[in-house]
């Protein structure tokens, strides 16, 4: 699985022949991208309206949508990416199979929004969790699985559910703090999911949410987590196996 963070919460992940763009936002100091430099992926998952998150979703008039019905209600209208792209309309529990990969949807603590002339229900706001093999009770040792925590606060959620039954052997987690975790949260959420890697998002877009991922990094640590941390440049790629 190749995972490549492209600032913000915007990652662009691939499974085996299968290509996912999450939350399309290229207006971030992290990245030198335009969205038309990034090859269209094959699905396109949203986990919310704000527009730090989906800004350039109709930039990838390709992809087949995955996100709330609601959302994907909203970016078919909004942005013209109407029902003949596909739109994968899912909710939170629900796992979708994605050509290659089999992605779930988990909640996020979080708010949610669509800044237009009206008011949308845009559903609310979610994580995914991406899976080369399908989710079961049963522990597979071969399976190969990354949590977008979108943006998120801390919630027990992480401990009882998706650390011990989705099994994620890395999560990208918001550290920005102020709309989402900071550090110190952040880090308990990575002990609590039990992953091997961590990688922090959601930080230095804006002045609200600067943060040094070496902050983060001790306070994984202190935790009392194993995970390798790493703070990736910005359109930095890394292989998770």
């Amino acid at each position: 699985m190749e995972l490549t963070w492209h600032g913000h919460s915007t990652w662009y992940v691939e499974v085996g022949d299968t290509t996912m763009l999450i939350d399309p936002f290229f207006d971030n100091p992290k990245t030198s991208l335009d969205p038309s430099d990034v090859e269209d992926p094959d699905f396109l998952l949203l986990t919310h309206a704000h527009q730090d998150h989906i800004a350039h979703a109709g930039e990838f008039t390709d992809a087949t949508v995955a996100a709330t019905p609601e959302l994907c209600g909203f970016v078919a209208d909004e942005m013209g990416l109407d029902d003949h792209v596909g739109g994968m309309g899912m909710n939170l529990g629900g796992t979708v199979e994605c050509g290659d990969a089999y992605v779930t949807m988990h909640r996020a603590d979080h708010t949610n929004g669509a800044n237009t002339g009206y008011e949308y229900d845009v559903g609310m706001p979610a994580g995914f969790v991406i899976s080369d093999t399908k989710p079961t009770q049963m522990a597979d040792e071969d399976s190969t699985t990354f949590y977008h925590a979108g943006d998120t606060g801390l919630m027990t959620e992480m401990r009882e559910v998706i650390g011990p039954y989705l099994e994620p052997d890395a999560a990208a987690v918001p550290i920005g703090d102020h709309f989402t975790m900071g550090p110190w949260q952040a880090a308990i959420a990575v002990d609590w999911l039990n992953v091997d890697h961590a990688f922090p998002m959601h930080y230095d877009t804006f002045p609200p949410i600067e943060q040094d991922p070496e902050d983060f990094a001790r306070e994984v640590e202190a935790a009392g987590s194993s995970a390798e941390v790493h703070a990736l440049e910005g359109d930095e790629t890394f292989t998770l196996e």
